[in-house]
């Protein structure tokens, strides 16, 4: 269906997306932060290193909306974290901010550009490798400061605790995307959020692509579990 070409009915029209969005963008916050707080339940790999499943809402919001709203999101929920729960400060926003945006943007960025399955796997591929590089080098520069460690012994940990740690975070967040993407943009849909999709050939969830997300999402928890040392 073609837009009226009317000048008076678009701003009109961009000012209800646009409250759309910021509420959609508010939901998707508050869900990150809760999730984020529930995964404090998890196990912690070293005493320091927490996993967590905020960056699946995150991500999700970001193939919806974009990698400006993920980054948006991203220093939000981490700010909220920092003045409620958080013990670490400013630097423990800093570094929360910059993995998360590492892992969100990336794959949201990539999926912008290909707006397919296979779009969305080498997003969330990409991301997970551009975090665990970002965050080697952030680890090393950064969490010597925030927890008083001397930095000879946080090289020691790249290879052997924060290398795996970001890896099997980002392959968590990867699988739980597969699984819950398309029930939460269906949601968000139906509540009037996010506007229909274009695509008069979408391809249906099939049982196939569910086992894989699964068996996908069950290793990497499995993985955790060893990283963290509880099996």
């Amino acid at each position: 269906m073609s837009e009226p070409n009317v000048g008076a009915l678009r701003a009109p029209a961009r000012s209800a997306f646009s409250t759309k969005t910021l509420v959609s963008l508010a939901m998707l916050t508050a869900i990150a932060y809760v999730v984020m707080y529930l995964s404090k339940a998890l196990p912690s790999v070293y005493g320091i290193l927490d996993f967590d499943f905020k960056d699946t809402i995150i991500c999700i919001g970001g193939f919806v909306f974009g990698p400006v709203a993920a980054a948006a999101v991203s220093v939000a929920v981490a700010f909220i974290e920092m003045v409620t729960i958080s013990t670490t400060g400013p630097w423990g926003f800093l570094m929360n901010a910059l993995a998360t945006c590492a892992f969100c943007c990336t794959a949201s960025y990539i999926y912008k550009k290909r707006h397919t399955m296979k779009g969305a796997m080498a997003g969330l591929i990409c991301g997970t490798v551009v975090l665990t590089i970002a965050m080697l080098l952030w680890n090393y520069l950064a969490t010597p400061i925030y927890l008083k460690m001397p930095r000879e012994a946080v090289a020691d940990l790249l290879v052997p605790v924060f290398l795996p740690f970001n890896l099997v975070k980002g392959g968590m967040n990867m699988a739980a995307i597969l699984l819950l993407y398309k029930p939460v943009v269906t949601a968000l849909r139906k509540a009037g959020l996010v506007a229909p999709s274009q695509n008069t050939q979408a391809r249906k969830f099939s049982a196939g692509f569910l086992l894989f997300s699964l068996v996908l999402l069950a290793t990497f928890v499995f993985l955790g579990l060893v990283l963290a040392g509880v099996l």
